[in-house]
C-alpha cells in the first residue's frame, strides 16, 4: 500500500524507541539517586530491558501494520498476544540467564507487557483504519475527476457539430463563386481552427494566447464571410496573456453574436475583448436585434457556464446595460508549487 510505506523503517524506530522509554519509565525512577554498586550492577540491564521493549514495539507495531493492513481484529489480538507471549518468555530466559535479583514475574513486569501489546494492537488498527479511509476518499476524488473530465468532454464535442456545419456553409459559398485563392487560404485557416478544436478535446484550461490564437483564424473566416462588417478590438496585456482559460471558451461566445445579431452595411458588428480591473476577460458587443430573431435556445452560452462551473468553480457574468451585451470571464494563473490563485 502507497500510504503505508510513508511510514518508514526510520519513523517506525524513532517511534519505538520514544515509546519505550515511557514503558520503562517506572524502572527508571527507581534507578535515580540510587549510586550504590549493587543498583549501578542493575544498570547494564536496564539498558538491555529498554532496548528489548523498543524492539518489542517495533515487532508489534510493524507486524500489525504491514503484515495485517486488512486482518480481521480477532486475528490481530491473537497474533499480538502469540508474539508477545513469546517475547515475554524470551525476556524471562535472558533474565535468569544473568543471575540478577530482578523480579522476573513482578506485577510492573506483566503490566508493561501487557500495555505494549495493548497499545500497538490498538495503534495498528486504528492505523490500519484511517489509511483504508484515506484511500476510499482518493477513489472518490478521482470517481469526480474522471467524472469531471468526462462531463468536460462531452460539453467540448457539443460544440463541434454546430461550427462544423457553419463552416462548411461558408467554403460552400466560396467554392461557388470560384475564387482559389480564397478558398485556399479560407481551407488553410479552417484547418487551424479544426486542429485546436480537436487539441482542445484533451485540455481542460489553456492559456489566453492560445484562445487568441485561435480568434485569429477564426476571424478570418468571418471576415470572408461578412466582408468589412465584422470586426474585433483585442486589447489584452502581452503580460496577461499566460492567464488560464477554458478551452473554446470564445467560440460559442462568438457564434452567439453572430446568430443573435444584424450584421450589415447598415449595422457594422464590432466586437470587444478586454481585461477589467479584477482581471476578468470581458467579452462585449453592441445589441443589434435580427428582425427575426432565432427560436433556439442558447445552449452556446448554457454550455460556455456549464464548463467555467466545473473547470474553475467560477460563474460567468452576464450584463446587458447601455444597449450592450456583455460576457464577463473569470480567469485562473498559472499553478506554482502545487498553488493554484483564482482570479
Amino acid at each position: 500500500m502507497e500510504l503505508i510505506t510513508k511510514l518508514s523503517n526510520k519513523r517506525l524506530m524513532m517511534l519505538s524507541l520514544i515509546f519505550g522509554l515511557f514503558i520503562v519509565y517506572p524502572n527508571m525512577v527507581k534507578l535515580w539517586g540510587k549510586y550504590s554498586a549493587e543498583y549501578l550492577a542493575n544498570f547494564g540491564f536496564f539498558i538491555f530491558r529498554y532496548l528489548f521493549f523498543s524492539a518489542l514495539i517495533w515487532m508489534l507495531v510493524w507486524t500489525n501494520i504491514r503484515k495485517m493492513d486488512q486482518a480481521l481484529f480477532s486475528r490481530r489480538i491473537a497474533v499480538s498476544v502469540l508474539l508477545t507471549s513469546v517475547a515475554y518468555a524470551l525476556y524471562v530466559s535472558i533474565s535468569r540467564v544473568t543471575d540478577t535479583n530482578l523480579d522476573q514475574f513482578s506485577g510492573l513486569l506483566i503490566f508493561q507487557f501487557i500495555v505494549i501489546c495493548a497499545l500497538c494492537l490498538l495503534l495498528g488498527y486504528i492505523y490500519t483504519l484511517y489509511i483504508k479511509q484515506r484511500e476510499k476518499e482518493h477513489e472518490i476524488e478521482q470517481l469526480k475527476l474522471d467524472n469531471l473530465q468526462s462531463r468536460c468532454e462531452a460539453l467540448t464535442n457539443q460544440i463541434n457539430p454546430h461550427f462544423f456545419f457553419n463552416s462548411l456553409n461558408g467554403l460552400a459559398a466560396l467554392v461557388r463563386n470560384r475564387d482559389k485563392e480564397t478558398v485556399l487560404e479560407y481551407i488553410n485557416k479552417l484547418s487551424n481552427v479544426f486542429r485546436y478544436i480537436l487539441r482542445s478535446d484533451r485540455k481542460g484550461l489553456v492559456q489566453l494566447e492560445e484562445e487568441i490564437g485561435f480568434l485569429d483564424s477564426f476571424r478570418y473566416l468571418q471576415e470572408v464571410r461578412y466582408a468589412d462588417k465584422l470586426s474585433f478590438v483585442i486589447d489584452i496585456p502581452q503580460n496577461k496573456r499566460n492567464l488560464l482559460i477554458p478551452a473554446l471558451s470564445f467560440l460559442p461566445l462568438l457564434e452567439n453574436v453572430i446568430k443573435h445579431n444584424m450584421i450589415d452595411s447598415e449595422n457594422p458588428m464590432v466586437v470587444s475583448i478586454s481585461l477589467n480591473e479584477r482581471d476578468e476577460l470581458v467579452f462585449s458587443n453592441p445589441i443589434q436585434k435580427k428582425l427575426n430573431p432565432p427560436t433556439e435556445s442558447g445552449i452556446g452560452l448554457s454550455n460556455l457556464i456549464s464548463r467555467f462551473s466545473l473547470l474553475l468553480d467560477s460563474e460567468v457574468r452576464i450584463e446587458t446595460g447601455g444597449g450592450i451585451f456583455r460576457v464577463l470571464l473569470p480567469l485562473k494563473e498559472k499553478s506554482y508549487e502545487g498553488i493554484d490563485r483564482r482570479r
